[in-house]
């Protein structure tokens, strides 16, 4: 394995990548630094002229193809599409989550069906819709990482279902880390501690949650998207070739912390 470039001649999709500050960017550029080439979807032409930008950076040519993970037909069509310039895959990135924001200002209790179901399938069953389509192509193996958040283990006050959908986030991860481990397809999470990006400041309290971290984690601060990336670069590398279904926490070790 070169050390300077562990995932060179690797192939990966990109799930997520909205703007600069997203985790799924950090990841995708420590993945493309690691030597890794890289098919990227986008979520609605909104954000379609922000992903063109930031993926500039990796040359002219990178793929870019629509893709809305609730529907499994544009999941269907992506796939296709990177079919025709690979036929095989080594890493998927999902760092895909959505719940509608009154979901997360009112109490859990008052959680709609509706918003609990779009949480769910937008947040955790497309793990399993991307996976199932990825899989396949992952002839000598793979890895797919995707990200959680501590609200999926513990009460993250106006987290609410969004935490409740990343418990099914995680446990789909072992599921899936079970189904596929034959195939020598790992699957984990990486369980980010708050970070400053568009989406987190969404949540309410999000600045003194950063406080709440500088204050209690043993190393007295949160985490940088840089640290996620080369989290990324690890689960995605030979080096994390005996770890599978698991979630790796990057929270300046706050989760292990009773008070």
């Amino acid at each position: 394995m070169n050390s300077q470039q562990p995932l060179k001649g690797k192939i990966g999709v990109v799930f997520g990548v909205a703007n600069k500050r997203s985790i799924a960017w950090a990841i995708a550029k420590a993945w493309h630094q690691a030597g890794a080439t890289l098919f990227f979807n986008y979520q609605g032409e909104r954000v379609k002229e922000n992903v063109e930008e930031l993926t500039s950076e990796f040359g002219s040519n990178v793929f870019l193809q629509p893709c809305d993970v609730s529907s499994d037909q544009e999941i269907a069509t992506f796939f296709e599409k990177v079919r025709e310039h690979t036929p095989k895959l080594d890493l998927l990135l999902h760092s895909v989550a959505f719940a509608p924001k009154e979901a997360l200002e009112n109490d859990f209790v008052k959680t709609s069906r509706d918003a609990f179901l779009m949480a769910h399938n937008i947040s955790a069953y497309s793990l399993v819709a991307l996976t199932r389509e990825a899989a396949p192509m992952m002839t000598d193996g793979g890895s797919i990482v995707a990200m959680s958040y501590y609200g999926a283990a513990k009460v993250v006050p106006h987290y609410n279902v969004m935490g409740v959908a990343k418990a099914s986030l995680e446990a789909s991860t072992r599921y899936l880390a079970y189904d596929l481990g034959k195939k020598k397809i790992r699957v984990n999470c990486i369980s980010a501690g708050p970070v400053q990006t568009l989406a987190a400041r969404g949540i309410s309290g999000f600045s003194s949650m950063i406080k709440h971290y500088e204050a209690h984690a043993p190393l007295q601060r949160s985490c940088t998207t840089e640290e996620l990336g080369q989290t990324g670069v690890f689960l995605a590398s030979d080096g994390a070739s005996g770890i599978t279904g698991q979630v790796l926490y990057v929270d300046g070790g706050y989760e292990i912390m009773g008070m």
